[in-house]
């Protein structure tokens, strides 16, 4: 919790917050819901615009009364700065105050140098996304990170990645406040993900929800417990793809055997879909593969699937009755409101997603799967950047607690020194 030191400054901040949270507000709604009073809240509201962090967004439709002038917040007066990045991709964007990219960039991650190349390619990728922006950093309110791997959020450390080998230890919010002076959140991409679909992808800000990323190099789950992430004791929660489904699988690259992730991830699909086409089969995804079996992956497999292609279709169509087990188990433990399966898996056609939904009715306590809304993500590839800018956000837009002055709140040793308005003696 961040604390200000006087009640106009808290309550300053407080408006803009209700605002960012809320949308376009009233004075009177302000009023409201804070129970400032009215004329508080009007000369802070003329101070803000004044300032510019605010302005008039027409008048309310209120049928009684005054028509009210609606007020939010201008999204050009300060702005949030989002890093990503995985085993294959670094990304960076500046975003304005609705989270609305002003620039993006993106390239192949450098992992032939360690940590201190990653660190200088993605400090590197920042700047130039502010240049492209034309935003200077003195106008950044916060800093978003989004990596793939363990992330110990509170501290703002990449704790490990099986990913990103040499990202252990690794001291993301240091660097980047280091580098440019402003508050910094670091979020493990799940996680990011999950708030960017929450709220940004389609609107639904439902309590309780659980994201599942499908990518190519696992699976994981992003848990929302009563509308906050869920992180655990250790913020290893959501290691999806390591639950355990079969006896007897296929070796996992955790140490499993039978786990999620190694019978139903994209590696999977793309070991059987490969060893199928070397066998003598004959599947489309060779041909978006460029006729080379080395290069098919789990994406071509999905897309083929969604084509139609019979070898591709069932391998698909057996990794979603065991995802649909594990989501089943999901519901029974956490019974979400909303369940999103990473946009991703959508590229196998709508077929996929009609399949999970009817596994998981089959599997889960018929009590926690009635009401369940089963979705694809809305997002694409800039899921993880909206994300880590909306953590920054949310970070920043924190309704500060009051903290009374050090004099007011503990014994001080008051200085003695000299009245400087008594007269001196002759």
């Amino acid at each position: 919790m961040k604390h200000v030191t006087t009640k106009n400054e808290r309550d300053r901040l407080m408006i803009e917050a209700l605002i960012f949270r809320c949308g376009q507000l009233s004075r009177a709604e302000i009023h409201e819901l804070t129970h400032v009073q009215r004329s508080e809240i009007s000369r802070m509201v003329r101070e803000l615009l004044a300032e510019g962090r605010l302005l008039p967004a027409g008048r309310a439709d209120n049928p009684m009364g005054r028509k009210q002038v609606l007020l939010r917040l201008n999204e050009e007066f300060r702005f949030v700065l989002a890093v990503g990045f995985d085993d294959e991709n670094a990304l960076a964007a500046v975003l304005d105050l609705h989270l609305h990219m002003r620039s993006s960039l993106r390239e192949p991650a450098l992992l032939d140098q360690g940590q201190e190349g990653l660190t200088r390619q993605l400090l590197a990728l920042a700047h130039q996304a502010l240049t492209k922006a034309e935003v200077d950093p003195k106008s950044l309110v916060g800093i978003g990170v989004a990596g793939s791997g363990l992330v110990n959020s509170r501290d703002g450390v990449m704790v490990m990645s099986s990913t990103v080998e040499f990202c252990q230890d690794f001291h993301l919010q240091e660097i980047f406040e280091s580098e440019f002076g402003i508050p910094t959140a670091v979020e493990n991409i799940t996680r990011a993900k999950t708030v960017a679909e929450r709220g940004l992808g389609t609107g639904d800000l439902d309590l309780d929800m659980i994201y599942v990323e499908y990518g190519r190099t696992g699976i994981g789950a992003g848990i929302v417990i009563n509308g906050k992430l869920f992180y655990g004791a250790g913020y290893a929660a959501g290691e999806f793809g390591h639950t355990h489904i079969i006896e007897e699988g296929p070796a996992c690259k955790c140490g499993s055997f039978g786990c999620l992730e190694a019978i139903a991830g994209a590696a999977a699909l793309e070991s059987r879909v490969r060893k199928a086409v070397g066998e003598g089969g004959t599947s489309s995804a060779l041909a978006l593969a460029d006729g080379d079996p080395s290069k098919i992956t789990g994406r071509t497999v999905l897309q083929a699937a969604g084509q139609g292609d019979k070898i591709c279709a069932a391998i698909v169509e057996q990794a979603g009755n065991y995802l649909g087990v594990a989501l089943a188990n999901l519901v029974n433990l956490f019974n979400p409101a909303v369940i999103v399966i990473d946009q991703r898996l959508s590229l196998a056609g709508p077929g996929l997603l009609d399949q999970l939904k009817r596994v998981i009715q089959r599997k889960a306590l018929r009590h926690s799967a009635k009401d369940l809304t089963v979705r694809f993500g809305s997002l694409g590839s800039e899921a993880s950047l909206l994300g880590a800018g909306r953590v920054a956000l949310e970070n920043h837009f924190e309704i500060p607690a009051l903290k009374l002055p050090r004099f007011m709140i503990e014994t001080v040793k008051v200085p003695r020194r000299k009245n400087p308005t008594a007269r001196t003696a002759a």
